[in-house]
């Protein structure tokens, strides 16, 4: 069965994910657009933003997996202290 969120915890979500779109944005944004005599988007700005979302979405992966590693690391050290004689 499905774990329940709270709404005050959805919203809480949100407002989280909104905070994190909008820095990476005003990041990319700042670093990669140069040039504002035009409407067109120039191809190294392009590739700037896609380098940066890039990096952002392989950070949001690897986070995860590195807290996930630590706690497997933690709990078999915890294991190792448990099953050792006094």
């Amino acid at each position: 069965m499905a774990a329940q969120i709270s709404e005050s915890d959805q919203i809480k979500q949100f407002k989280e994910f909104l905070r994190t779109y909008n820095k990476l944005t005003e990041i990319c944004f700042l670093d990669c657009v140069k040039d504002f005599t035009t409407r067109e988007v120039k191809p190294e700005e392009t590739t700037c933003s896609k380098h940066y979302l890039q990096n952002y979405l392989k950070m949001a992966l690897r986070i995860p997996m590195r807290f996930q590693e630590y706690h497997i690391q933690q709990n078999e050290a915890k294991a190792g202290l448990l099953g050792q004689p006094h």
